[in-house]
């Protein structure tokens, strides 16, 4: 007999999320292990070595240069982006900075972020509606960047909707098109 598979639940749409801005870099991961005993960095689909010519714009040797630091994330897989001078849009920056996506853990209310560490800047949180989603698209559209104040070209949002625990985006420049692909 086959085994039965129930239908999942289905997530209500008005619950709460977070909007943050949407940084356009290169995805990074810093793994440490229950024990603390490993230590890996990884891009979006690969882990990373500083000496074996896959670093991800610089991401593991900065990552391996402040290790010590790092290790107070504690143990789990820690996702941001790298992001600045040299990596895709540089907003301008002369150094290259990660900023962890998880701004529940992160946000450094109680001073537990490492300090070579930023955080994805939140825009709002609260009950989705996706009239909140084109509130802080025209907000970054009219002052710019929260993650580099004064850079007046920023990318887009993040939308996390907590109920389905999932990711979504939205882009203020060819959100239709599929990444990659160019329409004029």
């Amino acid at each position: 007999m086959i085994e039965f598979k129930p239908f999942d639940k289905i997530a209500r749409l008005s619950r709460l999320c977070t909007i943050t801005e949407k940084i356009d870099g290169t995805n990074g991961v810093i793994y440490i292990s229950d024990d603390a005993s490993e230590f890996l960095v990884g891009s979006r689909s690969r882990w990373l070595q500083p000496d074996k010519g896959n670093d991800n714009f610089g991401f593991a040797r900065w990552a391996y240069k402040h290790k010590d630091e790092l290790m107070k994330l504690g143990p789990g897989s820690h996702y941001g982006e790298w992001w600045g001078q040299g990596i895709q849009r540089g907003y301008s920056l002369k150094e290259k900075r990660f900023s962890l996506f998880n701004s529940f853990r992160w946000s450094d209310v109680l001073g537990v972020r490492p300090a070579c560490c930023s955080v994805v800047p939140v825009l709002f949180e609260g009950i989705f509606h996706s009239q909140e989603v084109t509130n802080c698209l025209a907000n970054l559209m009219q002052y710019g960047s929260l993650a580099s104040p004064g850079f007046m070209q920023p990318e887009g949002v993040v939308i996390y909707h907590q109920a389905a625990k999932q990711y979504f985006k939205k882009t203020i420049l060819k959100d239709e098109a599929p990444k990659g692909v160019d329409n004029g």
